[in-house]
């Protein structure tokens, strides 16, 4: 649990210059987009979840990253309270997901986006490397 809870910083920690930066490019949207469908349908949400969900997730989002950007911008950044923050940002949001979906699909919820996040930065590390889009070469 600790390992993952790392992870899952680390990973949104690493999202937030791709949101600090203005204007958005176009990716953004796409990206937005995917995220949105890799989440629906690893949750198998109903329209009508998916409905109560998603203007949740997105205060939940926004919770996140409004604690990143604070932490990125403080003189003296505390990792621990960014850590604890962060849970209590996720377990607030975990009774407020209750409204729109299972605690089975919450935690299968929070198991995607770390997922999804993980993609996104293996691709990332893959272009840089010189790779072209889509999965990595073949042996």
């Amino acid at each position: 649990m600790k390992k993952l809870f790392s992870v899952l910083v680390i990973l949104c920690w690493l999202t937030l210059p791709a949101r600090s930066q203005a204007p958005k490019g176009p990716w953004q949207g796409k990206l937005e987009a995917m995220k949105t469908t890799f989440i629906t349908t690893r949750l198998q949400l109903t329209p009508q979840e998916a409905e109560k969900f998603w203007p949740i997730y997105n205060q939940y989002d926004a919770e996140v990253h409004q604690a990143l950007y604070n932490y990125h911008h403080e003189p003296n950044p505390n990792e621990l309270e960014l850590e604890q923050t962060l849970l209590n940002i996720r377990k607030k949001y975990a009774v407020e997901f209750h409204k729109a979906i299972s605690f089975g699909k919450i935690n299968d919820f929070f198991i995607a986006e770390r997922d999804f996040n993980r993609m996104v930065q293996q691709e990332v590390n893959r272009r840089r490397r010189g790779y072209p889009a889509g999965p990595p070469p073949g042996p």
